[in-house]
């Protein structure tokens, strides 16, 4: 045991040195305004707070539409980059989206760039958004903006169309995790979740990373120990009583130890050079097509560090997930990638085995030979399939709810 432990701690110090070589400089600008689509509706924050920014696209006639639908992105990533996606759907449902807490013009940095930039601003730099981050030790902040441009959302809907429209949401990685976490949360109006009759679960995250390649074999195992001592940490899992014995005891010094040191790294100076960029390998597996890489390298508006504390906090997430995901009775429609490495299968695999029975409905789309984690910027002629699929699933639900 002590020699396993010496082995992990050897990893720990070998991994944090590279994150911390990784951390050093970078630079980021834009040189472009943010990119809008729809109709912008604003819903006013705390005090001083940004204002959380709704998106909405309609048909040409909103009273033709057969539902709602409102997109939640991933990680890093932001909402803007979505107005092909939106257009598709806005043919025939009314199409919303938004910026999750410290991403795109929830971000201040981001959001004061945008405003340099309008203003007539050659470029701005943002490598230094990524500090919006601090505040996130978990996932909530961000429920709670689900929850604002949900409810705001739900009163739109109500005032374009016939009231009592059904609602879907569309979520793609850790905007996955979000939903997923917020509908099975007792924290929010039941009444507003009710609402939502379906939830389209694209790669998502309930599964930590495995690092492809070389990098791999220094940052998995760490990976590994924290997930694994995560899980087991306060948590039994019915395992034999030696076995349980040496997890708890693996988890209560692995847990503490990882966290405040993640802490450490997280605090203002030690974090400049604490906070890793995101490796080149992120933004190949992102996406197949060759184009759509070119893009994501070139745009600004993408967030290229994660504070430590913040991916900790991801991790707990996941965990606390997992422990109630039996429970999660919304109809889904699940989407994954076989080979992703970004958020492994093995997560949704485990959500579909502890939730497909729970509605007739819940469908998935396992795609085992293919390697990229955004669906919805595939290569063509892939994309088209995939929203296709969802359109299909989705005229799947309205028929159900029909004949209710």
């Amino acid at each position: 045991m002590a020699s396993y432990e010496k082995t992990a701690t050897k990893l720990a110090l070998l991994f944090l040195l590279l994150v911390m070589l990784s951390g050093c400089i970078h630079r980021q600008y834009v040189t472009q305004p943010y990119p809008r689509w729809g109709e912008e509706i604003p819903i006013e924050q705390a005090e001083n707070g940004i204002p959380l920014i709704l998106r909405i696209m309609q048909p040409a006639e909103p009273s033709s539409a057969s539902a709602c639908m409102l997109l939640v992105h991933g990680m890093n990533e932001y909402i803007g980059r979505y107005a092909e996606i939106a257009h598709y759907f806005a043919e025939r449902f009314i199409v919303a989206g938004f910026d999750l807490y410290a991403h795109g013009l929830s971000n201040p940095i981001l959001q004061q760039a945008d405003q340099a930039l309008i203003a007539g601003a050659a470029r701005q730099e943002v490598g230094q958004a990524y500090l919006a981050q601090t505040e996130l030790y978990d996932l909530e902040p961000m429920r709670q903006s689900l929850h604002q441009a949900l409810n705001r959302f739900v009163t739109l809907c109500d005032q374009h169309n016939e009231p009592g429209k059904p609602v879907f949401i569309v979520a793609h990685s850790l905007g996955a995790l979000v939903t997923a976490s917020y509908l099975l949360s007792d924290r929010y109006e039941r009444d507003l979740a009710m609402r939502v009759q379906g939830v389209v679960l694209l790669g998502p995250g309930f599964s930590v990373t495995e690092v492809p390649g070389w990098q791999g074999w220094l940052a998995n195992p760490i990976i590994k120990l924290s997930f694994h001592a995560e899980e087991h940490f306060l948590n039994p899992q019915n395992e034999p009583w030696p076995l349980l014995l040496i997890n708890q005891f693996v988890s209560l010094l692995t847990v503490p130890l990882l966290d405040g040191l993640f802490e450490v790294l997280s605090w203002p100076g030690i974090r400049i050079l604490a906070t890793p960029v995101a490796p080149d390998w992120v933004v190949d597996y992102l996406t197949d097509s060759t184009a759509e890489r070119a893009r994501i390298r070139a745009d600004g508006w993408f967030i290229r560090r994660n504070l430590l504390r913040y991916v900790k906090g991801i991790e707990s997430e996941i965990v606390t997930f997992r422990q109630r995901m039996g429970q999660f009775a919304l109809p889904y429609y699940l989407i994954y990638s076989g080979q992703d490495p970004i958020t492994p299968a093995w997560g949704s695999e485990d959500f579909a085995r502890a939730t497909l029975q729970n509605h007739p409905d819940n469908a998935l789309l396992p795609l085992p030979e293919l390697s990229h984690h955004e669906h919805l910027f595939s290569s063509r002629p892939l994309r088209d399939a995939i929203l296709q699929n969802i359109a299909q699933w989705l005229d799947k639900r309205l028929q159900t709810l029909d004949r209710q």
